[in-house]
């Protein structure tokens, strides 16, 4: 018993570990973003900052995915009866697991389809345009608004490209995650309501427009037309709160309503985690 509390609360720490090293390392290279520091003999300093940002940042992530596997598994373990135990034991069996894993990256790939990490430009050829080597890739690392930067770019081909942003990253991994929280969840309370299935919808649905509404009006122009897509654009990036204010609270939210589903009368969770 000692060592699965030990194991919870390294999961805990874990997580507050890693959660604060991202806000810690966006804070402080938000402070290279004037252009007035960016001189050339600072540029190399910067640049190799740039590349720190994004080793740690993925340090902090390993570290909040190790600790939630650490928070889940201990939890399916205690076999408790709380709601935060009936999410984990839902997810963690193996038919969950491939759920989870099939939306996270399902999803992950679509925002990047619409927030603009992956793009297309077939008017456009990187390599006389930009004067781009195909493939290649570089760390830009400045200048723009806090969050925003350092930039990475890669150019797979002459129209195929990667723009990865920090903020649109890591809103990325933390939506996918939430939707696919939700759907594995959602596999196993099929007997919950219309009104629990259409808040996770909706969490997905508005989570899309999350990290680039502009780049979202620009995918509905295609549909909407070119006019009413440019009015739509201007009004998701004014909205782009909004959107984040609702759609992760909601998918935050849901797997608690969907979990209520699943308890039995005594507080145990209908779901056998081994199955």
């Amino acid at each position: 018993m000692e060592t699965k509390k030990s194991d919870i609360h390294s999961g805990k720490k874990l997580m507050v570990l890693g959660s604060t090293a991202i806000a810690i390392i966006f804070i402080i290279y938000s402070r290279y973003q004037e252009s007035s520091t960016f001189t050339p003999d600072a540029a190399d300093s910067i640049q190799r900052i740039a590349y720190g940002f994004y080793i740690i940042l993925l340090a902090a992530f390993g570290a909040i995915s190790y600790g939630i596997y650490l928070y889940h598994r201990n939890k399916v373990e205690r076999k408790e009866k709380d709601l935060i135990t009936i999410i984990a034991i839902t997810t963690w069996n193996r038919k969950s697991k491939k759920i989870f894993v099939l939306a996270f990256v399902g999803y992950g790939i679509f925002f990047s389809l619409v927030s603009g990490t992956l793009v297309y430009q077939p008017e456009v050829n990187f390599a006389i345009h930009y004067g781009a080597k195909i493939p290649s890739g570089f760390v830009a690392p400045c200048c723009d608004d806090p969050g925003y930067m350092p930039k990475i770019i890669i150019y797979l081909t002459e129209h195929v490209g990667l723009q990865i942003i920090p903020i649109n990253f890591v809103l990325q991994v933390i939506v996918s995650y939430l939707v696919g929280l939700n759907a594995a969840i959602a596999v196993s309370a099929y007997t919950i309501s219309k009104k629990g299935r259409g808040m996770s919808t909706i969490g997905a649905m508005t989570g899309l427009f999350i990290a680039c509404p502009t780049c979202a009006g620009t995918f509905l122009s295609i549909f909407i037309g070119t006019a009413s897509g440019i009015a739509l654009s201007i009004a998701l990036t004014q909205l782009q709160t909004l959107f984040i204010a609702v759609s992760i609270p909601v998918l935050l939210v849901t797997p608690f309503v969907m979990a209520k589903k699943l308890r039995n009368p005594d507080g145990s969770c209908k779901i056998d985690p081994t199955k």
